[in-house]
């Protein structure tokens, strides 16, 4: 039996995926997530096969969070679930550790051929991103790419810049993150002399535009 745990921030999707994969014999989902933090500890907690990813979670995004699985003592796989198919956001997951990117409007059996692919260690990408990701990722990886700004932070700045798109103050960061608020200030303030950032509008705009966080799907 694959164990399966779904983390997407909009609960009638989860349950929609949920009802759908209780339909198989190979498949259990034992969790739920609605935000990146709250997955890890799900991940940790449950040590499913599978994580079926968001890409446009809070406080911590999919990518991101596909990054930090690969540090925890799990053999968790992950398969992102993204609105979005451009070829960099695709680079990105692969990049970070998922072994699947699936697209939203994928059809069923796409759904279980992701999952299964994934708990036997394989890619699957959506049919519709495969080619044109995979020439494009093979080129990158044998040759020089230039980083994006955001390639250059860290970890936990990417994870700040996120909270600070998406409107958390300095100390609901700080909560939210287990740090002090003097910490989150000076994350904030290396982060404006990296990105050159004038201001705040500026900070949530780089954001947007490297996908750290979305607009509302």
């Amino acid at each position: 039996m694959i164990k399966v745990v779904i983390a997407d921030d909009h609960h009638l999707f989860r349950e929609s995926i949920k009802s759908l994969l209780e339909t198989t014999d190979d498949i259990e989902v034992v969790g739920e997530a609605s935000d990146g933090q709250e997955t890890l500890k799900l991940i940790q907690r449950k040590r499913p096969a599978v994580a079926l990813v968001d890409i446009a979670m809070p406080l911590l995004n999919g990518i991101e969070t596909t990054y930090r699985i690969q540090s925890l003592d799990v053999e968790t796989r992950v398969v992102i679930l993204s609105m979005y198919s451009d070829e960099d956001m695709v680079r990105q997951a692969l990049k970070n550790g998922a072994k699947g990117y699936l697209l939203k409007r994928s059809l069923v059996e796409e759904l279980l051929l992701a999952i299964r692919s994934a708990n036997i260690d394989e890619v699957y990408l959506s049919p519709a991103v495969a080619r044109s990701v995979l020439t494009g990722y093979l080129q990158n990886e044998t040759g020089d790419r230039t980083l994006s700004p955001v390639d250059r932070l860290s970890s936990r700045e990417r994870e700040v810049l996120q909270l600070i798109a998406e409107g958390h103050t300095n100390q609901a960061t700080a909560h939210l993150l287990n740090i002090s608020a003097k910490t989150v200030e000076t994350h904030r303030t290396n982060l404006t002399k990296k990105l050159e950032a004038r201001n705040l509008p500026d900070l949530v705009r780089i954001a947007l535009k490297y996908r750290l966080t979305f607009l509302d799907e």
